[in-house]
């Protein structure tokens, strides 16, 4: 009996050797949504933004799809410090981001144990809450991984000069 993709697919956080597939996978989103002329070069973006990711793996915990030793989808968690309120001191918000699964390997589930994966990693952290932003494709997904719409929550653009 064949197993199914997303079987197969081992999810987990990333290790500093994958950085380099990991962060190739933006610059293929960014060709995907954009087009080649806004991603620019693949050979510039992926060692400065594997430089980062090694550099911001504290306050960006990557997350990774590999099936057969290739990442094909990732998804990230950014924490930041909070304010402090009495009774907790160090208090802890994250935010999924950068949720994408390789296009030959969707609708097989891979997003949503991404999704539950950086749940489990915000909740061994100790954060509150976790926010996303999503496209519209992707709100169903979201939804049937634990997120919901939350009146309270207000989006703002800063003015640009």
């Amino acid at each position: 009996m064949v197993r199914n993709v997303s079987e197969q697919v081992e999810v987990r956080v990333a290790r500093e050797d994958e950085f380099e597939q990991v962060v190739r996978l933006r610059w293929l989103w960014t060709t995907e949504r954009e087009g080649a002329e806004a991603a620019g070069n693949e050979a510039d973006y992926v060692p400065a933004a594997a430089t980062w990711a090694r550099a911001h793996q504290d306050s960006h915990i990557a997350h990774v799809a590999v099936l057969e030793k290739q990442v094909v989808g990732m998804a990230w968690l950014a924490l930041a410090a909070r304010v402090p309120k009495v009774g907790a001191i160090g208090r802890l918000s994250g935010d999924l981001q950068s949720c994408y699964v390789l296009p030959e390997h969707r609708n097989h589930g891979i997003g949503g144990r991404l999704v539950r994966a950086v749940l489990a990693t915000a909740a061994e952290r100790g954060v509150e809450h976790i926010t996303v932003h999503t496209s519209p494709e992707s709100v169903a997904m979201y939804a049937r991984n634990g997120f919901a719409h939350e009146e309270r929550l207000l989006y703002a653009e800063p003015a640009r000069g």
